[in-house]
């Protein structure tokens, strides 16, 4: 069975460019003027094994509406004919289109899509009345999708311009619902609560080949979700399992830093180690740009992700510096003993009294330069490493999700993805989530830090990413179906 959605609306609203949208291809022509689409196409939005399919008609827009809704009621006379069907054929393409798009919705559509411009005041658009007088005579079933909206705000400030919208149109027969539902800036959470909407004012007949239509279509998004969370879920263990090894430095450079240390000088940057933490930042760059590349392809968009700038602070690196021996002899000349141990974790960059203090207690025989060897090897490592530190990785989750959500809001119809600010109130519902479940990144990043691969991380991050973007999409669309 064949189910068709015509969108229509005044001209220069936005109907080719939501067509985009929704089908996830570049389909009829996109300016801003009127009157850019002189035909009514139709285009298969989904299909179903059992063939149903489910058509989207993209219509010239209403231009002249009173006097396009005078001729209409001129049509059924031969005066009326002649002045359609030749006259403004030849006279006044615009105007002749427009009729011709009434007719296809009334002989072709099963529910009509009217659009509206949500910036504009309902009772100042002289031409609603007008049109919704069209709608009427077309007869079908009309949903009023509010279009325009600008950048994604929160459920309640849609909510007024609907409720404004509605409250216009509440005497209008035809109009059975009015809902936000911008080509810009919609997602697949919107697109299903449409499909409610439209499956309500269909004709009982014709729910049981929608239905099946809406689960395909479903089926679909959660398809392009999973992928999406997998995609994130793998760079995110990636960049947790990468990390960078350093040799120990030597006696000389040991004792220089040592020395100036004593005499109070401004530390110096650690060469070998900012030179890992650029590395390491360079690795995430690309990383960011090529999964948010990979989101943009799944979404069905156009272009790609820029340069990710990173802001580095000191909590984004973990290193754990292993004790270098020849700065250790230089300080166990002063400090012996149990106090041996001390100075293993002094050469190692931190004043901790940990594993170096026990050591020295047990082997302050050995002197500080063995009591070094020890310490390494009680760590597992004569290496420094240098890697993310787990509040930082915590962030990128953070990230990850605003960044799926941004690719996930950008409609087609907009044309090659563009980076943007995200709307203020994503941040601290994605936050909110994340922080929920910081036991479960604590772990995971622990995992990392002993050397767990990537895929065993992946494995654990991904359902805690579709976890947490779910609790999102359900709190920013409470009222979805």
């Amino acid at each position: 069975m064949n189910i068709s959605l015509s969108l229509i609306s005044h001209t220069n609203v936005g109907k080719t460019t939501l067509a985009r949208t929704l089908l996830r291809r570049d389909v009829g022509e996109v300016r801003d003027a009127a009157h850019v689409t002189e035909s009514s196409d139709a285009y298969v939005l989904i299909e179903t094994p059992e063939g149903d399919e489910l058509r989207l008609w993209d219509t010239p827009g209403f231009g002249d509406s009173a006097r396009l809704l005078k001729r209409l009621e001129q049509s059924g006379n031969p005066l009326g004919w002649f002045l359609t069907q030749v006259w403004d054929r030849l006279a006044d393409r615009p105007f002749f289109c427009s009729q011709l798009a009434v007719r296809n919705v009334r002989d072709e559509a099963d529910v009509v899509l009217y659009l509206v411009n949500a910036g504009e005041d309902p009772a100042g658009a002289a031409y609603v009345a007008a049109e919704m007088r069209i709608l009427g005579w077309i007869g079908r079933p009309v949903i009023v999708l509010l279009n325009q909206l600008g950048p994604p705000r929160s459920a309640d400030a849609e909510s007024a311009d609907v409720q404004r919208w509605a409250a216009h149109l509440a005497a209008v027969p035809v109009v059975r619902d009015t809902i936000a539902f911008d080509a810009f800036a919609r997602c697949w959470v919107q697109e299903e609560a449409l499909l409610d909407r439209i499956a309500a004012v269909l004709p009982a007949e014709r729910r049981s080949a929608f239905g099946r239509l809406c689960a395909a279509w479903r089926a679909r998004n959660r398809d392009v979700f999973e992928k999406s969370m997998q995609v994130l879920a793998s760079q995110l263990a990636a960049i947790a399992a990468d990390v960078e090894q350093l040799d120990v430095r030597g006696a000389g450079t040991a004792a220089r830093g040592w020395l100036a240390s004593l005499l109070g000088a401004a530390r110096r940057g650690d060469a070998p180690t900012d030179a890992a933490m650029a590395r390491l930042a360079s690795r995430l760059d690309a990383a960011i740009r090529g999964t948010t590349d990979e989101l943009i392809r799944l979404h069905g968009l156009r272009g790609h992700a820029t340069d990710e700038v990173l802001q580095r602070m000191g909590a984004e690196y973990a290193v754990d510096k292993a004790a270098d021996p020849g700065k250790a002899g230089l300080v166990g000349a002063a400090v012996s003993g149990a106090l041996g141990g001390l100075a293993a974790d002094l050469a190692a960059g931190g004043l901790t009294f940990g594993a170096g203090a026990l050591l020295g207690g047990l082997l302050g025989a050995a002197g500080a330069r063995g009591l070094a060897s020890a310490y390494n090897l009680a760590r597992g490592s004569d290496a420094t490493t240098v890697r993310w530190s787990g509040e930082f990785l915590t962030g990128r989750v953070t990230g990850a999700v605003l960044r799926y959500l941004a690719v996930a809001h950008f409609g087609r119809g907009r044309g090659d993805y563009v980076e943007g600010e995200y709307p203020p109130h994503w941040r601290p519902l994605v936050e909110a989530a994340a922080a929920a479940r910081n036991d479960r990144w604590a772990e995971t990043w622990s995992l990392a830090a002993a050397g767990a691969p990537a895929a065993t991380l992946e494995a654990r991050l991904g359902p805690q990413l579709q976890s947490i973007t779910l609790e999102v999409l359900g709190r920013l669309y409470p009222a979805r179906g």
